[in-house]
């Protein structure tokens, strides 16, 4: 990309987000655990990869996920002992047989940690390497791990029935 005049910048970075905009905010929904927050996130990711869109390069997908990650981490800081109560409570539509599947994982989620929720969401949901998710949350492989096994045991205890392995989406058994 480097190189590109105006134009083509505009274009490139429109035909990405065109491209990918519905696997980021899935990711940055799994991430935050509110589709509004997870918005938000997106936006201000995509905001700040305009500005240096053509020294990103070929893949810049892996960019954009690192700002996501990086500011869903400093929203967690900012907000650490902060408990958000909501009056209203968002409705979920039944999208079909799976349904019930998602709103559990999706409620096991919301349970764990937010460093545990980042490690699950890259590692079994975006299907990354230890070392990928290490490299994007800025931490080793051996927190990784650990973060990983405590986060299993966790939604194992808070959804019965989960079965998670290696390089297979989690699942609930019914």
């Amino acid at each position: 990309m480097p190189g590109l005049d105006r134009r083509e910048v505009e274009t490139s970075f429109d035909q990405f987000v065109a491209a990918r905009y519905a696997a980021l905010l899935r990711s940055a929904t799994l991430l935050c655990g509110d589709h509004h927050d997870a918005e938000d996130l997106v936006q201000g990711a995509l905001v700040k990869a305009v500005g240096v869109w053509q020294r990103i390069g070929d893949d810049p997908e892996p960019y954009v996920r690192r700002i996501m990650v990086n500011d869903n981490i400093s929203r967690w800081r900012r907000h650490k002992g902060r408990v958000v109560v909501r009056e209203d409570v968002p409705d979920r539509a039944a999208d079909g047989p799976d349904s019930d599947t998602r709103l559990d994982l999706e409620a096991a989620l919301a349970g764990l940690a937010p460093r545990q929720r980042t490690v699950v969401v890259l590692r079994y949901f975006e299907d990354l390497t230890e070392r990928q998710t290490a490299d994007l949350m800025g931490t080793s492989v051996g927190t990784v791990k650990s973060q990983a096994r405590e986060a299993l045991t966790r939604l194992r205890t808070l959804v019965p029935g989960l079965t998670v392995d290696e390089g297979v989406p989690a699942r609930v058994a019914r």
